[in-house]
């Protein structure tokens, strides 16, 4: 098995995902913001499945996304890394947010470590952030991250911004 690095922030520790994550995150996608942006329709087994592709992905591409744990009080405060599946154009810095976690900054926190990691610990040349249109607070994040916008991607055939992030 394929051993991915812990990361930390002041705030933050971005670690591997634990079976103990699906409850917590399941809450995070029954949450009304994140069904605007990822569906009403979220199961405990899909949400099961995603934390196993989400493993695969760094089995894979030996990188992909953290679980986030703040570390004060060691709760799941949501997720962020590197997503790169077949057919994408650029690998991508994706966040989540746990509700109770949101307006702190925690997004911009994660996304600015792995920004670093995946410019200077992996030597990828390109990171954006797919965003869609109508999500503002994800659009605050890349651009408080100094991402500028460079065109659109079609994603489930819906249209998303593509956020450009600068290397540091």
């Amino acid at each position: 098995m394929f051993f991915y690095p812990e990361l930390e922030t002041d705030r933050l520790r971005l670690r591997r995902w634990r079976e103990s994550d699906v409850d917590p995150f399941l809450e995070f996608y029954r949450d009304p913001q994140s069904q605007a942006v990822y569906g009403a329709d979220v199961k405990c087994s899909d949400v099961w499945r995603r934390v196993g592709l989400f493993i695969g992905h760094w089995q894979l591409r030996f990188y992909g996304p953290w679980a986030l744990e703040d570390r004060a009080s060691g709760k799941f405060a949501g997720y962020c890394g590197l997503w790169f599946p077949d057919g994408w154009s650029d690998p991508e810095i994706g966040w989540g947010i746990m509700p109770e976690f949101r307006k702190r900054g925690y997004a911009g926190e994660a996304a600015s470590r792995v920004r670093d990691y995946g410019y200077r610990e992996k030597g990828l040349p390109r990171l954006v952030s797919y965003i869609a249109p109508d999500n503002k607070a994800s659009i605050r994040v890349a651009e408080k991250l100094g991402a500028v916008p460079d065109g659109e991607f079609l994603m489930h055939g819906k249209i998303h911004l593509v956020y450009l992030h600068n290397q540091h």
